[in-house]
Formats: C-alpha cells, sequence, structure tokens
C-alpha cells in the first residue's frame, strides 16, 4: 500500500471485491453445481457423465473407474463427486445399464469401489439422450475439450428420475414420476386435454398426495412405508417411505420403543432384494394400533417438502410439475423438428448429389475432362457442361459439387445402371416427401414419438406407490401409557414423579389430563412429573378431546348454605390450565358426590338428609338415567333444599348412551363416526363388522375406530349372526361354478369357507342380502345361443356348514353372473340424549323436580 494513500479507502476495495466474489461463487454454485436444468434435467457432473459414457460407448460395459477418469476432462472436481453421481444415476434404473454392486436403495448400503463395478448406457439413454447435430457445445473448463451445454433429451427426464440439490441462498426438491404416466401426460398436453401428475417412488410405499400442489413451493406431500399384519403378535413392513432406508425406519422404531411410545418385543430386517422387517410384538399390545404408533411416533410416516427450483436459460426459476413437463414436451417438440429439418437438408443434399451425379454420367460430361491442364479448367468446363441439364434441381451447383464429381471412381462410371439411379432418386424423394409432411404434422408426430418410446421401454415402469389419503392419526390416542401417574389429593399434587404418594393409572407423556376439586373446581393439563393443581382432589384421570361419551354425575352444593342440585355432562373441549367452575361461583360450593363414567353409565345413590321437622322422610333415591346429558355450565335440576348428611351409591349403572351410529370411509379405509362414506349401521356391546376378502376368508373385528382396514374386501359390513352368506365360486379342478349358503361363528379367528384349493379356483361373488336374484348369461356353444336363467337364491339352495362344497350352479359354460339384490330396509336412527355444547349455558330457572 502506498504511503499516501488512506486506509479506508483500501478497505472499501476490499469489501467491494469480497461483494463481487460471493455473488460469482453464489452464481457458480447455483448455474453450475446445484440447481438442473429445465431443458435436459441433468446437473453439470450429471451431464458430464452422460457425455462421457457416450464418448466411450462400444456396446460393452466399462469399468466405472475409467468412465470417471474419462469424465474429469470435463468436470473441474474430484473424482468421488463424479463417483457419487454416477451411482446415484445408476441406482434409478432408467439410463445406467449397471453390473456389479451398485448398493442397494432399500438397505441404504453403498456401492462397491469404482474399479470393481461396470456401466454402460441404456438403449433407452441411447435414443433420446444424445444427437450432436442437434446440440450446442461449449469449452470445458480448461479450454482443451468441448462439452454440451445441455445434451437433447426428448423426454421429461428431470421429473422421470428427480433431483435434490442444495445452492447458495436456494435449494431444489423435485420428486421422480412415473415414466409411462409422464408419457401419457406428454401426450394429454399435445392434444390439448388436462393432465394431472403425482410422484412415483422406486421404494414403492404409499402416498398422500391432497397437499401435493403441482409440486410448487409450499406443497406437501406425505408418504408411508407398508405395514402389514403377519399374524396377532407380528407386523410386517413390506415398503418403504420416499428418501428412508431399512435402517433409518428400523434406528426410528427402536428409539420411539425406547421412549415408550411403542410397546415391541424385537424387530428383524430380513431384507435383500425385497423389503421385510419383522416387528414382533408383546401379547398385550393391539397390532392395528401399533402399527397406527409407528405412522405417528417413527419414520413410517414421513412429510415432503417439494420444490421445484430449475436452471432456465441462465438463471434459476421456481415452477410447478405441470410447467416442467409442457416446457419439456414443448422442447422435445422443438428437437424433433430441429431431427427433421437436418433430415431433410442431408435428404436434399443426397438427392442433389444422385441427379447430378444422373447428368454426369448419363450426359458424358466427364469427358469434358480430357485435355485440360488445370483443376479450375477442368472444374469450369464441368461447370458450363452441366448448366444445360440444371434447371430441375433444388440448388445452384457450386465449386464443393463439381469436385465431388471429379473424384467420382472410374469403376463406378463405367457401372452406371441408370434404373437403379431413377430408384434411388425416387426413394430419395419419397422419403423427403415423409420427412415434409411430419414437418407440417409435427405434433402428430411428437405424439407417435412418444407411443413409440412408451411401446419400446414402458414395460416393467407401472407405478409402484400407490396413491391414497391418509387418516389423521391422534398421536395421544395411539401412544403407550409408558409412564405411572400419581395423585398427592390433601395437597393437591399430580405428576409422574410423585412415586410415594398414591398411584392412580398408568399414561403416555403426551396425554391430557383432567383434574376435579371438591370446590366444584374442573382444570385440564399436560402430564408433568409434578404440577400443583389445587388442594382436595376428587377425581384425576386421562381426557380426551371431543369425547362426549364420558359422562360426569355430580351432586353438589351451591354456596355454603345453599340448596343441592344434581347434573349430568360431558367435557369434550377445553383451554388448558384454565380453571372451570363447575358447581357455582359462590363460595362455599362443594361437591357431595361425583363419578367418572366411560361410556355414560347412570347409577342409583341414595341421598341421606340430616334430621328436620319440617321434612317427612330423610332418604331420597335419585336414579341419574332420569337426568338429561347437558352442558358443563348448566346448573342442573334441584335435589333439595335441606341439609344432607352424605351420598351413598345404591346402585352400579348401566350405559344410557345410544350406539353409536359407524360409517366406513373408502378413501382412507377406516371408520368413522363422522358421516363419511358408507354407513354401516348402529352398534353396540359385542357388534362385530363382517370382512370377507378375495382369498374366501372372513373376520369379524369390534368397532373399535382405531381399526385397520387395508386390504381389498368383497364384503365389509356389519355382521347380523342369523344373515346367511352365498357365494359363488369358480371350482378350477371340476371346471365349474358352485353356489354354498353358510352361518360364521362367533369368533375372532380367520374363517375359511373356499373349499377348493386349485390354482384356477376363484370367487365370483359374495353377498349377505336375501331374496338376491341372479341372473345366469350362457356361452354362446355351437353356434347356439342359450336364453339367460333366473334363480332365486334363497330357494335354489339351504344355509349349509362353511366347509360344505355347496350346490353346482349349471352344467352350461357360463359367460357372467349378474345379481339382483332388493333395497335393504334402512335401519333405524337411535334415539339421541338431549345433549349441548360446551360452549353453551343453559342454567336451570326455577325449580324442576324437587325430590322428597
Amino acid at each position: 500500500m502506498q504511503e499516501n494513500q488512506p486506509q479506508e479507502e483500501s478497505l472499501k476495495k476490499v469489501s467491494g471485491l469480497y461483494q463481487d466474489w460471493f455473488l460469482d461463487y453464489a452464481s457458480y454454485v447455483i448455474l453450475d453445481r446445484a440447481i438442473p436444468s429445465v431443458y435436459d434435467g441433468f446437473k453439470p457432473v450429471q451431464r458430464r457423465i452422460m457425455h462421457s459414457m457416450r464418448e466411450l460407448e462400444d456396446g460393452r460395459y466399462n469399468k466405472v473407474a475409467n468412465i470417471v477418469g474419462n469424465t474429469m476432462k470435463y468436470h473441474p472436481h474430484g473424482d468421488a463427486s463424479i463417483t457419487d453421481a454416477m451411482v446415484q444415476i445408476g441406482q434409478k434404473e432408467l439410463l445406467i445399464d449397471t453390473q456389479g454392486n451398485w448398493g442397494n436403495i432399500y438397505t441404504g448400503d453403498s456401492a462397491a469401489a469404482a474399479r470393481y463395478i461396470e456401466a454402460r448406457l441404456t438403449p433407452f439413454a441411447l435414443e433420446v439422450v444424445f444427437n450432436p447435430k442437434t446440440t450446442d457445445w461449449t469449452k470445458s473448463y480448461d479450454g482443451r475439450n468441448n462439452e454440451p451445454i445441455d445434451l437433447p433429451v426428448k423426454f421429461p427426464l428431470l421429473l422421470a428420475q428427480g433431483v435434490e440439490g442444495i445452492g447458495v441462498g436456494l435449494s431444489t426438491k423435485i420428486m421422480p414420476h412415473n415414466f409411462n404416466e409422464l408419457i401419457n401426460a406428454s401426450i394429454a398436453y399435445l392434444k390439448g386435454k388436462k393432465f394431472e401428475l403425482y410422484p412415483d417412488f422406486l421404494t414403492a410405499g404409499m402416498l398422500d398426495v391432497s397437499g401435493y400442489n403441482d409440486g410448487k413451493r409450499g406443497g406437501k406431500l406425505r408418504a408411508r412405508a407398508r405395514i402389514v399384519q403377519k399374524d396377532k403378535h407380528t407386523l410386517c413392513i413390506t415398503e418403504l417411505p420416499f428418501s428412508k432406508t431399512t435402517s433409518d425406519l428400523i434406528d426410528s422404531v427402536l428409539k420411539a420403543n425406547e421412549k415408550g411410545k411403542i410397546k415391541i418385543k424385537k424387530i428383524e430386517d430380513n431384507t435383500s432384494d425385497q423389503v421385510e422387517i419383522n416387528i414382533h410384538l408383546t401379547n398385550d399390545v393391539s397390532p392395528d394400533k401399533t402399527i397406527d404408533a409407528l405412522y405417528a411416533f417413527t419414520d413410517c410416516e414421513v412429510s415432503i417438502s417439494p420444490n421445484a427450483c430449475v436452471i432456465v436459460g441462465d438463471k434459476p426459476m421456481f415452477l410447478s410439475v405441470s410447467e416442467i413437463l409442457k416446457m419439456n414436451t414443448d422442447h422435445t417438440v422443438s428437437l424433433l423438428k430441429k431431427e427433421l429439418e437436418i433430415e431433410l437438408g442431408e435428404l436434399e443434399d443426397k438427392w442433389h448429389f444422385a441427379s447430378l451425379e444422373k447428368i454426369f454420367i448419363e450426359n458424358e460430361i466427364y469427358q469434358e475432362i480430357k485435355g485440360k491442364d488445370s483443376k479450375e479448367a477442368v472444374y469450369d468446363a464441368i461447370d458450363k457442361a452441366l448448366k444445360p441439364f440444371t434447371k430441375h434441381l433444388m440448388r445452384e451447383v457450386v465449386t464443393e459439387d463439381i469436385i465431388r464429381l471429379t473424384e467420382l471412381p472410374f469403376m463406378r462410371i463405367s457401372r452406371y445402371d441408370r434404373d437403379k439411379a431413377l430408384e434411388n432418386i425416387a426413394a430419395l424423394e419419397g422419403k423427403m416427401e415423409q420427412v415434409k409432411f411430419h414437418l407440417e404434422n409435427l405434433v402428430a408426430y411428437a405424439i407417435d414419438y412418444f407411443q413409440n418410446i412408451q411401446k419400446k421401454y414402458g414395460k416393467g415402469k407401472e407405478r409402484r406407490t400407490e396413491i391414497r389419503v391418509f387418516d389423521t392419526i391422534d398421536a395421544t390416542k395411539v401412544a403407550v401409557a409408558n409412564e405411572k401417574f400419581y395423585v398427592n389429593r390433601a395437597e393437591g399434587f399430580i405428576g409422574t414423579s410423585l412415586k410415594k404418594d398414591e398411584y392412580v393409572f398408568d399414561c403416555s407423556d403426551i396425554d391430557d389430563i383432567i383434574i376435579f376439586r371438591k370446590d366444584g373446581t374442573m382444570m385440564v393439563t399436560k402430564v408433568e412429573p409434578k404440577t400443583f393443581v389445587g388442594k382436595d382432589i376428587i377425581y384425576v384421570g386421562v381426557w380426551k378431546k371431543n369425547d362426549a361419551r364420558t359422562v360426569y354425575n355430580m351432586i353438589y352444593r351451591e354456596g355454603k348454605i345453599g340448596p343441592f342440585y344434581m347434573k349430568r355432562f360431558s367435557v369434550t373441549s377445553i383451554t388448558r390450565n384454565t380453571e372451570y367452575p363447575l358447581a357455582s361461583d359462590q363460595k362455599g360450593s362443594e361437591v357431595l358426590y361425583f363419578s367418572a363414567n366411560p361410556n355414560g353409565e347412570a347409577e342409583v345413590v341414595s341421598v341421606l338428609l340430616k334430621p328436620n321437622a319440617r321434612i317427612r322422610k330423610n332418604k331420597i333415591e335419585i336414579d341419574f338415567s332420569d337426568l338429561a346429558i347437558k352442558g358443563r355450565n348448566s346448573r342442573g335440576n334441584l335435589v333439595t333444599k335441606y341439609a344432607v348428611k352424605k351420598v351413598d351409591l345404591k346402585e352400579e349403572g348401566v350405559s344410557t348412551l345410544a350406539p353409536r351410529r359407524i360409517w366406513f370411509d373408502e378413501a382412507v379405509r377406516r371408520l368413522n363416526v363422522d358421516n363419511r362414506g358408507t354407513f354401516l349401521g348402529n352398534f353396540k356391546g359385542d357388534d362385530k363388522i363382517l370382512t370377507i376378502n378375495t382369498n374366501g376368508e372372513a373376520k369379524l373385528v369390534s368397532f373399535d375406530l382405531s381399526n385397520r382396514f387395508d386390504d381389498e374386501y368383497l364384503v365389509l359390513e356389519k355382521w347380523n349372526p342369523e344373515q346367511p352368506v352365498t357365494c359363488i365360486y369358480y371350482d378350477g379342478e371340476k371346471e365349474v361354478y358352485y353356489i354354498k349358503r353358510f352361518l360364521f361363528e362367533a369368533t375372532n379367528n380367520i374363517q375359511t369357507f373356499m373349499p377348493s384349493e386349485h390354482p384356477k379356483s376363484f370367487i365370483e361373488m359374495v353377498f349377505t342380502a336375501s331374496n338376491a336374484t341372479a341372473e345366469l348369461v350362457f356361452v354362446k356353444e355351437k353356434g347356439k345361443e342359450k336364453e339367460p336363467e333366473h334363480i332365486n337364491v334363497d330357494e335354489f339352495i339351504a344355509v349349509k356348514g362353511i366347509k360344505a362344497l355347496g350346490n353346482q350352479l349349471t352344467k352350461s359354460k357360463l359367460k357372467s353372473v349378474n345379481l339382483t339384490i332388493p333395497e335393504p330396509e334402512e335401519e333405524p336412527e337411535p334415539e339421541i340424549e338431549d345433549t349441548q355444547s360446551d360452549a353453551e349455558e343453559f342454567p336451570e330457572e326455577g325449580v324442576q323436580g324437587e325430590l322428597f
């Protein structure tokens, strides 16, 4: 630094340089490393790998180490980054034909060293990705070689492979999509039709796309593993959610088990070429509830936030999946057009020279060469001799054409065949017409191109990930009760650390706890090691939001000397850690009797009054079933205005709640009480749901809302033990149809009713309706068509045992069986108590039946 130069000015210059350098670095990372081009779907390192493989392509496998070494001519970074990028492309099973140990996408095992594995381009890559004639080139980083700016990919490759990358200040996360669905979407777009695209993963699994938002920023996906129940005590994970490996899943399951969120005996990983993680459960755990807990507390369900950031031209843009598909399709059409124009130009050149050669030989213009002492003289003589014959040519004759004529071998001139020459010219004209036709009908040509690609390479690329709507799992309902809960009623403390005090129940550490005190105050709080909630606790329990079936019965005194009231209420919603006065706002109010009833039970109690000259009897019996269930803020009904000595339980109660109205939601394949899906009926007590699958296996399950119904069922309905089940099936061994009617036993075991185990046997239909009519449509035999036959199922066969073979339906060959079922009688809607919202207050005005 010069002595007379101010230090501040020097610092300003350094700051300016720093800003420029950082901007240059950010631009480099975004454009040249992390973010893919929208046109070919490649990051720079991937593009260089593909270009290098095309250079080395000879139909045989090349060592990956050799490919990586060749790629380093173009890539400014080391071999490790190239190898990793190449392995990622190879594992996507689309562009690279791999040989050797390329790792395992299920287990996360890494590939073998580059010197041990081999690769070559797939036929799909050779056909779709490369064309030097339509490729724009640029100099490599050291200026020694040319590399493609973008590869001329004629396919929506970016959406097929998906991509993730982190740049400076932005990132990209584009999901992989199904090969055939992408082609169908491109064809639909070219035809002007609407299309929808959803991700598809090699690891299969299940996917909820309700929040996908076309892959835009802010969208959301939920991916789940597929979990099946092998038996009562074993679950098996058979498919993985996107971005997770078997190691990830096992680690998350073990952590959830350690934290007490789930309860398992052991876990085994038998994954090889198929995913198989066996989870062994303890005897006291529900498999259905454990499946929900696995989705709630482990990596068996993951949330994915797509972010489609791509390079368009020379800058990053945020697009939707549909916009990318349209841009890729338009780019494919433009590449096809460019290829056709190049092909047409080449054909015209061939036609031009073939016509020129015909003129040159037929008119013996080659004789003009004689006696000429220089090339220029020869060229001039031939040019003058050709002019009378070249008016019909497509372009002027140039010096290069004449030079080519002079280079014709003498043997070719001497053996010239005019007919063959004319055939060749006619063939070229036919090809040119065809190319011109394709150019005039470019969209139809592009559609044919996509259809041909699908026909050649679409087999075996069917969708793997199942699209479905997921049910919302309430974590508090599926968490294992992993904590012991204690209470000190007198001092008013509750929590999991009060081990010297009264133990009340087991609970989960994410549960809510409801507390009632003697002064009629209620509050709800979270599970903590120790919490002060107020002295004189009379009840503490686990509280569930929107639980209208738990009913609280209470008798209380209003104020110190006020009258006594009784009430029944539910608590469905609250503000946590807020005190609610349930008895009265008056000081000195006191609860004399309290009970919590998980299924709306209503007991009978005896109220003993203190001696008083004004009353004839000092004992009152109260049946809580006579009271309506109202809001928690209601005053209730008057019991007495005289002093009460005590309240005793006289008789345990039974449930006063109406049967539960149950629906089955096909979208999420779960039961609900929210009027979603198909109404199954009114359920109470030991009522069961009957499920029958396509294998002829029937099972009776409870109407617990936590039950899962992930399989496909022929029958899923409320079970009527007295209603016979009818099955029409085909016996593959005897090659005839049978019909049978039978009853199921009241057992929790799977009951099988398919008599034939022949591989060609199958169930035609199963139903439980009475008075059904079957129309038998027969196959046309020997040119004769037999009239359809109608049978009344109930009259055709009597009810027999579940293992019975049944009766032969017909001796003739059946084309189809059409069933007509009468409209079922609607189940009457049960009476429902007069309940009211917790948000409303209906204080009782006046006395409603004073009891003496």
